[in-house]
């Protein structure tokens, strides 16, 4: 007779079933009809705030595609949104240093959800001519999540236009419940805050 003990099969690790979708989203985002959260989507897919952060010389590409000749508010996208909190989109163009990494990183954190991200030009995507520097980020990606990358040394307005088109398809075939399904731990909420100077020490009163 056998007696070697069997393994016990019934001890299956049951991982924790994500909420679909999370209770941070709003209620209308939560619990409305398919059809209203394709007017959701189309409503934010045509009311981007930009909030620029140039960098270096592609910064004056994306200026040219805001003037006249290119336009990109007929495209629904508004520029230089008044700060961070009001923005819905920011575009990255030029070379981000690791000096300056933090402060991206800080004012991309304080960006209202949903937000998106456009990595304009060579040196916001990979570092571009300056990616062997000690001092050159290789890539925004490394500090916070890229939507569309747009290529070029310089780049070209077109090019930018090109990629908020993509930004708007992405957008309106998204799905917030999926976006935000997994979400974030309190250590990734935290990480790259600056930390609190120490209490000062009262000194002890006297005759004490």
């Amino acid at each position: 007779m056998d007696v070697t003990p069997q393994p016990d099969v019934t001890d299956v690790t049951v991982q924790p079933e994500l909420l679909p979708e999370p209770k941070r989203l709003g209620v209308l985002s939560r619990l409305a009809p398919e059809p209203m959260k394709v007017v959701l989507n189309w409503g934010r897919r045509y009311s981007l705030w930009v909030f620029n952060f140039g960098l270096a010389c592609c910064a004056i590409e994306f200026i040219a595609a805001s003037m006249a000749r290119h336009d990109f508010i007929r495209l629904g996208v508004i520029p230089f949104a008044p700060g961070p909190r009001q923005a819905d989109l920011m575009i990255v163009s030029g070379t981000v240093t690791d000096k300056m990494a933090p402060a991206v990183k800080r004012l991309y954190e304080q960006m209202p959800e949903p937000k998106y991200v456009i990595s304009f030009g060579a040196c916001s995507n990979c570092g571009g001519p300056y990616w062997d520097s000690y001092s050159v980020t290789k890539g925004v990606d490394q500090i916070i999540p890229v939507d569309v990358y747009v290529p070029g040394c310089p780049p070209r307005p077109e090019a930018l236009l090109q990629g908020i088109l993509k930004l708007q398809e992405k957008i309106a075939r998204e799905s917030l419940a999926e976006r935000y399904a997994a979400a974030p731990s309190v250590s990734q909420l935290t990480s790259g805050l600056v930390t609190p100077p120490p209490a000062p020490v009262s000194a002890p009163e006297a005759g004490a």
